[in-house]
């Protein structure tokens, strides 16, 4: 999908931030491959063309787990690293219990309405679109920790389907290798975790990953879901300041 980070802009003040549309929505590049590799290598370009040597790198959800590859995968380029709500480094990350979660979670007529997108067959590019957008507005409700007081889906959402089945299949070759525990722990640089409590993605997915780190710190937001930043402003704000501390 595309860049959403305006969303938690003022928890970056003070920093210089670059934030960036990952490869499959315009307008960046709309073609693939898809995979965990060529998404390190844009990130790679990004500071590249920022003239970035080493970066504070922040990720969100999957942004989490892409910043923990970047982190593996080009490791001179990252200073430290700050992983809101990330799909974890340990086993599937977490996965499965969100999915089972965001199922608890959604309403009787949201069920329905996903019963019958599993029955279509799109017949069209758009169609397709059209339908994972959708189930993305179905599971929106689900990342806060009260669904019902979720926040109205940004109208600018772009989804690109084609680019989530694909790095979703790649996400799954990692997790079947298993690596990416053993290549974090040699990372020595800060790393702050923030999870929310009341998150669909399970608490121990963050505890785990922040165990992978030599010099980690883990905090659990009280009543925070998936975007700890909307239930608890400052939360990524206070990580990013810890994280200043720590590397002066």
């Amino acid at each position: 999908m595309n860049d959403y980070s305006d969303m938690f802009a003022a928890e970056l003040t003070g920093w210089n931030a670059l934030r960036y549309t990952q490869r499959g929505v315009a307008p960046s590049v709309t073609e693939g491959p898809f995979t965990i590799e060529r998404h390190v290598a844009d990130a790679v370009a990004v500071l590249d063309q920022h003239g970035v040597a080493a970066a504070t790198v922040l990720g969100h959800s999957w942004g989490g787990y892409l910043a923990m590859q970047l982190t593996a995968r080009a490791p001179g380029r990252v200073a430290a690293l700050v992983l809101a709500e990330p799909l974890g480094a340990v086993g599937d990350g977490g996965m499965a219990a969100a999915g089972a979660e965001f199922t608890a979670r959604a309403t009787p007529e949201a069920l329905a309405r996903i019963a019958e997108l599993d029955a279509l067959t799109p017949t069209s590019k758009e169609q397709e679109t059209a339908v994972a957008l959708e189930y993305f507005r179905l599971d929106w409700p689900g990342m806060f920790a009260v669904p019902a007081d979720a926040p109205p889906v940004p109208a600018n959402v772009q989804v690109n389907p084609e680019a989530f089945e694909q790095t979703s299949a790649s996400i799954a070759e990692a997790v079947e290798r298993g690596d990416l525990p053993g290549l974090l722990s040699g990372f020595t640089g800060p790393v702050e975790v923030v999870a929310g409590q009341r998150s669909p993605f399970p608490l121990d997915a963050a505890q785990s990953t922040a165990a992978v780190f030599p010099d980690a710190h883990l905090t659990v937001v009280p009543g925070a879901g998936h975007q700890v930043w909307h239930e608890a402003p400052g939360s990524v704000a206070a990580a990013l300041r810890r994280i200043a501390v720590r590397l002066a």
